[in-house]
Formats: structure tokens, C-alpha cells, sequence
């Protein structure tokens, strides 16, 4: 591989974030660079009717998402973790959708991740207590946008794919990070040769001053 081309490689990750929902699914996709800088490539929400079958409404999710991927072309899915609800039947219908997405991203041959809404809004504003309106504020700051992301799933999935640009992508020690995915931790030594190119690549931004995105004034 020629060195222009290791570094188109490396020059940008392109993630696809999902918050899983069967009546809504927030969707958002993100480019983010070496040096962490972020960027909207689209984002929307699938939804579905209560009234029809279970079956045709992860049908529809599932469509959606591999059409997205098919246009959009990420390089890696990051999908919200599910956590406890006392609504067992929401519960079922979230892992439903989550299943759905995994396999999607594995059909494409895609790095299936998953972060929890605590990480996720960690990420981006510091605090995993943060509530919606929080996230969707820095959402719209981090990617410079004109308003905040309509609904809150669509500003939940983007947090999901920033989280996951920024953390999961190689964000520790210069060669001996981790990096989570849907099968836990993996080691810089597990990496493939992309994963450790581009946790190269942010080491030596961090090492050239990086900016942190979330301290961009406008």
C-alpha cells in the first residue's frame, strides 16, 4: 500500500450510530478525524406503527439500515447497549432492534460496536447523567450544526457514533489502548492492521496538539 494511500485510510473514520427502538430507531452518521474532529454525514429516524406485526416493523428497521449503510458506506456500526427497564415489553422490542443491527453490520462485514447511554453521553458532554436536551446542545456544538437533531433519538444515535469515534477507535496510550466493542475489549495487540493504523494516526495528533472539539467556541 503506497503512503497516500495509508493515509486516506486513516485520514477520517466514518461511523454509523444507531439508538435502537422498534417505534423509533434514531440513526446518525458521522465522519471524524485523526484528530477528533467531527463532522454530520446524515441523520434521520426509522419509524413503524404500533399497529402492525412485529415481524414487518423490524422488517422496516432493518431495510432502513442497510440502506443506509449501503449509501453511506461506515466503516464501523456502534449500537446503544441495552440497559434495564421496568417496561419488560419495551426491553424486548429494543434488543429486538439491536439483534437486527448487528446483523446488518455483520451481513456487510462491518466492526459491530456497543456503547451504554452512559458512555455515550459521557463522551460528549462529560457527565453520564446528562439529560436529552444536554446531549442534543453538544451534539449540535461538537458537529457545528444550525439547530439541534429532531427527535432526541436522532441526537442519542449521533452521540452513539461520536462516542464510539472517540473512544472506541483507539483512544488510550499511544499503541497499548483498548478499543470496546459488541465482544468486549480488545486488545491493541488483537487489532487489525486499520485499527492500529488509525490508533497511530490519533496518537500522533494528540502528540501535534490536537483539539478537543467540545471546547471549539463558536
Amino acid at each position: 500500500m503506497s503512503p497516500a494511500s495509508r493515509r486516506a485510510l486513516v485520514s477520517q473514520q466514518r461511523v454509523l450510530g444507531i439508538d435502537p427502538g422498534l417505534t423509533r430507531c434514531g440513526l446518525g452518521c458521522v465522519d471524524i478525524d485523526p484528530r477528533r474532529r467531527a463532522r454530520l454525514v446524515e441523520v434521520g429516524v426509522v419509524r413503524t406503527s404500533p399497529g402492525s406485526s412485529p415481524e414487518q416493523r423490524l422488517l422496516a428497521v432493518a431495510e432502513a439500515i442497510e440502506d443506509w449503510i449501503a449509501r453511506l458506506g461506515p466503516s464501523v456500526v456502534s449500537i446503544e447497549r441495552v440497559f434495564a427497564q421496568e417496561n419488560l415489553r419495551s426491553v424486548i422490542g429494543v434488543a429486538q432492534v439491536i439483534g437486527v443491527a448487528m446483523v446488518a453490520g455483520a451481513r456487510s462485514g462491518l466492526d459491530v460496536a456497543q456503547h451504554t447511554p452512559s458512555e455515550a453521553k459521557a463522551a460528549v458532554t462529560g457527565s453520564g447523567r446528562a439529560d436529552k436536551v444536554q446531549v442534543q446542545r453538544m451534539v449540535t456544538r461538537i458537529l457545528r450544526l444550525d439547530s439541534p437533531p429532531q427527535p432526541a433519538d436522532a441526537a442519542d444515535a449521533l452521540a452513539q457514533a461520536i462516542c464510539h469515534g472517540w473512544r472506541g477507535g483507539g483512544s488510550g496510550a499511544d499503541d497499548v489502548g483498548e478499543m470496546v466493542s459488541a465482544g468486549g475489549a480488545v486488545r491493541a495487540s488483537a487489532r487489525t492492521p486499520a485499527q492500529r493504523q488509525w490508533a497511530a494516526a490519533q496518537a500522533a495528533a494528540r502528540r501535534t496538539g490536537a483539539v478537543d472539539p467540545r471546547r471549539v467556541r463558536r
